[in-house]
Order: C-alpha cells, then sequence, then structure tokens
C-alpha cells in the first residue's frame, strides 16, 4: 500500500512538474519543444488553450495505439488529462518575461524541470506516456526507434511552424538536452521494488 501511495504520489507530481515545464518554455517565447511547437500551432488557429489541445493530441494520439496493440497504463491515460490541465494552469499563473535574461532563465529551467518531472513520471512505472507508446508501438512493427521518433518529431514540428507555433533556440536546446536529463533522473528517481521494466520507456518527445 505504501508503495503504490508513493508511485500514486510521484506520477502525478511529475506530471504537475511536466506541465509547468511546457508553461515556462511557452512564456519564454525561445521555441517550444516539438509537440508544443504544434499544440500551440493549432491553439493560434483553431482556437481553445494550449493545454487543451495537448489533451485532444493526446487522445487522438493514444487512439493509434490500437492498430499497434499498445496497452495504456494509469500513466498514459493520466497524462492525456493532467498536462494539458497543469500546463493551462501554469500558463495562467505565471508572469510573462519581458527582459532577455528572464526569459532565458524560464527556458533553462524549463528544460531542468522537464528532465526531472520525466525521471519522475518514468520511475513511478505506470506506462509511457501517449506519444512515447505511439513510437514504441512503431519500432515493435519493425522501424527504428530512433527514425520514428525523428519522422514524429519533425513531422510535428513543421506543421507546428506552419500553423504558427514557435520554433527556436529553445526547441533544438530541448531536443538536445532532454534525454541526457532524463537519464540522469530516471535511476535516481526509479521507486525500489518496480521491475527494470515496468520504470523504464523511451527517451522522451514532450508530453
Amino acid at each position: 500500500m505504501a508503495l503504490m501511495a508513493r508511485r500514486l504520489v510521484q506520477l502525478y507530481a511529475g506530471l504537475a512538474l511536466y506541465g509547468l515545464g511546457i508553461a515556462l518554455q511557452v512564456a519564454s517565447g525561445l521555441g517550444n519543444d516539438p509537440w508544443d511547437v504544434f499544440h500551440q500551432g493549432l491553439s493560434l488557429r483553431l482556437g481553445l488553450s494550449i493545454g487543451t489541445w495537448i489533451i485532444i493530441v493526446g487522445a487522438l494520439v493514444m487512439l493509434l495505439w490500437i492498430p499497434l496493440r499498445q496497452r495504456p497504463g494509469l500513466g498514459t491515460v493520466s497524462n492525456v488529462i493532467f498536462v494539458g490541465l497543469f500546463a493551462d494552469l501554469f500558463l495562467a499563473l505565471l508572469p510573462a518575461p519581458q527582459a532577455a535574461p528572464a526569459r532565458w532563465a524560464y527556458l533553462i529551467a524549463a528544460i531542468l524541470v522537464g528532465g526531472f518531472a520525466t525521471g519522475c513520471y518514468i520511475g513511478a512505472g505506470f506506462g509511457p506516456g501517449p506519444r512515447d507508446g505511439l513510437m514504441t508501438g512503431l519500432a515493435a512493427r519493425g522501424h527504428s526507434l530512433r527514425a520514428a521518433r525523428t519522422g514524429i518529431e519533425l513531422t510535428v514540428v513543421a506543421a507546428g511552424w506552419l500553423l504558427g507555433g514557435t520554433v527556436g533556440v529553445g526547441t533544438l536546446l530541448y531536443a538536445v538536452t532532454i534525454g541526457p536529463l532524463a537519464h540522469v533522473f530516471t535511476p535516481a528517481l526509479r521507486i525500489r521494488g518496480l521491475g527494470k521494466a515496468a520504470a523504464e520507456r523511451p527517451e522522451p518527445s514532450g508530453a
């Protein structure tokens, strides 16, 4: 019981922090992570908030799991619902940075928070997020995991940019740092008592 309680606390703390990281990066204006370029572009073109689009896109991506025979876990469903809610909450609460040093502080904090949040989320061992599950599903059908990730992220960032989402140095910085940060934080935050496989997922690609 105590182990399950700790896993649940860590899962939802990780999702809340993930939402905070998204909000910080979007507010910085220096470039979103690839998926949030897409979510922001949809928000700008079609209305609704960025967080709402995170939820909608996450749910649609999870539907793609069906032909790939992927099975969602509690973490998958919670990711779909809560990351977008927390992103919208923190976007409403955070002051908009104006000066360049403040914008860079937001960006750096966003990436560090995102890496820590990923470690919390993976370490809880409740299953992959919808976007990561799509990549692993494609990889299980004979595609390279790296190729699947690259293809998907290039597609969403290009579509998001065409829709008006913010692409910039933050997009590149996130892409090259989130994997190493996750590899640092995940072992440190992995809950003992779980099987190794239960607390692992591929290099993260965003919410």
